[in-house]
């Protein structure tokens, strides 16, 4: 009985707090109403130090670890891509802060998601003008620390950054495209399933996987192909364009033994899917250097010009809200997660994916 008094009385004061949070955001006492704005509703952020130096001087490191994905979201509901956004955000805004460390490990995800925060990091590098032309943030650069696995999608948003480093047995590169898709007519057929599809043009079904496979028209590869062909000609573009841009900007800022690696001229030869080693993706000039996290962090030093800096990062916050959301505070049901010891990716029929589909995933 005492359990159930304090339990209740928890809860009441949970539901005052989170009241209480509503009331003071979407409240302005100044103003009257306003509407909360992306930094209020998006993710909540806490600074934590990871290394103190005893320096005014920050380096914020930024973890994408896992699928990329825009779908999948957070105890908070926020997605990865949200993350990213909104730490680079964070990053921005300390002036403190000279530079990012992007730790890479993941074998890459859907095509939209790795575009968008290859968008971000590439603009985070850049100097945001107000609108007298004047600099408002000036850009800081981002450097890559490559882990186990930065293959597809991983290497898709690593190739905007200043600087690149792998280790020796990264497997790193598998630059392509890959649309999944399963056709089940045969199954149908056999226990006697016959679809029934009304359509308004000729290839509204495509990657229907209940038609038989002679029933797709020749046209419709030709399409796919194509879609196919595009989003690959844009995955090289945003390595040639990146690698380059770095690599410019190292000429001109570093001293030579500091300028990084220029693309080989074959480099193309090699973005047909394949994974390599990251002392393959170096000879390539896919990397600047071979090296560990430790590296990554005294280069950020250097590009930064700063000879000390404390090393932190942003890490979401969860309260009370998250918790009561656990028990029913919107409608969406909770999926129940059997643990096989496999982190099998959910490819979605017809989506574009920077995916490199390695034994386990």
């Amino acid at each position: 009985m005492i359990l159930c008094i304090v339990l209740t009385i928890l809860l009441g004061f949970a539901g005052l707090v989170i009241i209480g949070q509503s009331l003071t955001r979407s409240l302005n006492f100044n103003h009257g109403f306003k509407t909360a704005n992306a930094r209020e509703v998006g993710p909540k952020l806490d600074e934590c130090v990871l290394e103190e130096n005893s320096s005014h001087n920050k380096i914020a490191v930024i973890t994408v670890d896992g699928i990329i994905s825009s779908h999948e979201a957070d105890e908070a509901g926020n997605n990865l891509v949200d993350v990213i956004k909104a730490q680079l955000d964070r990053a921005a805004d300390d002036d403190r802060v000279k530079a990012v460390i992007l730790k890479v490990d993941s074998p890459g995800g859907e095509v939209m998601a790795s575009d968008q925060i290859y968008k971000a990091i590439e603009s985070f590098q850049l100097d945001d003008n107000d609108e007298h032309g004047k600099v408002a943030h000036k850009g800081k650069p981002v450097i890559c620390s490559m882990g186990s696995l930065a293959a597809s999608g991983g290497y898709y948003i690593s190739a905007p950054c200043r600087w690149i480093v792998a280790d020796e047995l990264t497997l790193t590169g598998s630059i392509g495209v890959i649309m999944h898709g399963i056709n089940y007519r045969g199954l149908m057929d056999k226990v006697g399933i016959a679809p029934m599809t009304f359509k308004s043009g000729k290839f509204k079904d495509m990657l229907s996987p209940d038609r038989a496979t002679n029933e797709i028209p020749a046209e419709e590869h030709d399409m796919m192909q194509a879609l196919i062909n595009e989003t690959y000609e844009k995955f090289k573009g945003i390595v040639a364009d990146g690698r380059d841009t770095a690599h410019d900007l190292n000429k001109k800022e570093s001293k030579k033994e500091d300028q990084g690696k220029a693309l080989a001229e074959n480099w193309q030869d090699f973005a047909d899917g394949r994974v390599m080693s990251g002392t393959q993706a170096f000879d390539l000039g896919l990397v600047d250097e071979l090296g560990d996290f430790d590296n990554a962090v005294d280069r950020a030093l250097t590009i930064a010009h700063i000879k000390s800096a404390n090393l932190v990062e942003y890490r979401e916050r969860y309260d009370f809200g998250n918790f009561l959301s656990m028990f029913g505070q919107n409608s969406q049901a909770k999926d129940i997660k059997l643990d096989l010891g496999l982190a099998m990716p959910k490819l979605r029929p017809g989506c574009l994916y920077y995916l490199w589909q390695a034994p386990g995933y």
